[in-house]
C-alpha cells in the first residue's frame, strides 16, 4: 500500500565494513541536496547486520568522513544490529502465511544440482535460481536436520508470494525519478530472483527483509541509491505488498567509477575518503570533484 508523509525523507545507509569511497560521498550529498531542496529530512543508518565483518572504527569513520563534507543529518542514527527483532517479525509473518520455508542447502549443493543443465535460468546477480530443493520438505524432515544440527537459511516461495499479490488486484511496481521532474512507472518482476535468501543462515536477516523493513519504520519516501541496486527493488517491492509496508519513490544514480570503468567499490579497494583526506584534500575540493562527477555523462 502507498501511504503519505507531511514531508519528504530521504536516507544515506553504508555498511559500516570498511571506509567510505568518494561514490559514497557522491551517493549521501546528493540524498543531502535533494532533502534540503524540498524542505525534507536527511536521515543517516548504519547497515551492520553482518556483525563480524562491521566494525565500530568503520562506523566512526563513517560520521568523521560525513560531517568533513559538511554533511548532517537527524540523530538517533539508526543501526541495524540493535533492531534484530523487528526483521524477525517481518520474517514470521512471511512464514505464518506460508510465502517462505527453510532451505538447507549450500551453495555447492544448489550448484551441483543444476550443473547438467547449462540454460538453467540465472538471477541478475548471474547466480542460478534456486530449483527449490528443500520447498517441500515435511515438517518431520526439517525438524530432524535442525536436530542434526544444520541451520537452514529462509527462502521467498515467489510463486506462492506472487499468487498472493495477485489475488489482492494491486498493480507491483513503482514510481522511478530521474533527472528534474522526470519519472516513469516500473513494473515489478520479482520473480527474476527465485526462491530468494531472505534470511541467512549466519545472520538471521538479510539485506533485502532489513532494508524494506526499515524504510517503513524510518517513514522514509524516497530512496536515493546507486543503479547497482535497481534489480533489487524488484524484490524489495514484492516484500513490501506482502508485509503490507509503504511504498517509496526511487531514485537509482549512476555510479562512480575508476579508470578502467569499474564501479568504486570497498572490494575492489577504492580509494577512501580518509586516505583522500590525509592526502590533504579539502572538504572543498572534495565537493568540487563530486560536482564535476554530477555534470559528467553516464
Amino acid at each position: 500500500m502507498t501511504r503519505s508523509f507531511s514531508r519528504q525523507t530521504f536516507r544515506f545507509a553504508p555498511s559500516s565494513n570498511g571506509y567510505l569511497h568518494l561514490g559514497h560521498a557522491y551517493s549521501a550529498t546528493l540524498n543531502h541536496e535533494l532533502a534540503k531542496a524540498c524542505g525534507g529530512r536527511m536521515l543517516l543508518r548504519i547497515e551492520d547486520i553482518d556483525v563480524e565483518r562491521c566494525r565500530p572504527e568503520f562506523e566512526q569513520a563513517i560520521y568523521d568522513d560525513l560531517g568533513w563534507l559538511g554533511l548532517s543529518w537527524e540523530t538517533p542514527v539508526r543501526r541495524q544490529s540493535e533492531h534484530f527483532g523487528d526483521y524477525a517479525g517481518a520474517l514470521e509473518r512471511l512464514v505464518r502465511q506460508g510465502l517462505a520455508y527453510p532451505c538447507f542447502c549450500s551453495r555447492g549443493e544448489v550448484m551441483a544440482a543444476v550443473a547438467s543443465k547449462p540454460d538453467w535460468p540465472r538471477d541478475p546477480d548471474g547466480s542460478p535460481l534456486y530449483p527449490g530443493l528443500c520447498r517441500r520438505l515435511s515438517p518431520a524432515e526439517r525438524a530432524r536436520r535442525v536436530a542434526q544440527g544444520r541451520a537452514p537459511a529462509l527462502r521467498l516461495d515467489v510463486k506462492a508470494a506472487l499468487a498472493r499479490v495477485a489475488s489482492e488486484g494491486a498493480p507491483l511496481d513503482w514510481l522511478e525519478k530521474g533527472v528534474g521532474d522526470a519519472t516513469r512507472r516500473i513494473a515489478a518482476t520479482p520473480a527474476i530472483w527465485g526462491d530468494a535468501v531472505i534470511a541467512r543462515r549466519d545472520i538471521r536477516t538479510s539485506y533485502h527483509i532489513a532494508v524494506v523493513a526499515d524504510d517503513a519504520l524510518q517513514g522514509v519516501t524516497d530512496v536515493v541509491r546507486g543503479e547497482d541496486l535497481f534489480m533489487a527493488t524488484h524484490l524489495h517491492r514484492l516484500l513490501q505488498a506482502l508485509l503490507d509496508l509503504p511504498t517509496p519513490a526511487w531514485r537509482h544514480h549512476r555510479l562512480l567509477r575508476d579508470a578502467s570503468g569499474q564501479k568504486l567499490s570497498k572490494s575492489l579497494r577504492a580509494k577512501s575518503l580518509r586516505a583522500w583526506r590525509q592526502e590533504g584534500m579539502s572538504p572543498e575540493a572534495a565537493r568540487r570533484r563530486l560536482a564535476v562527477e554530477a555534470l559528467a555523462p553516464p
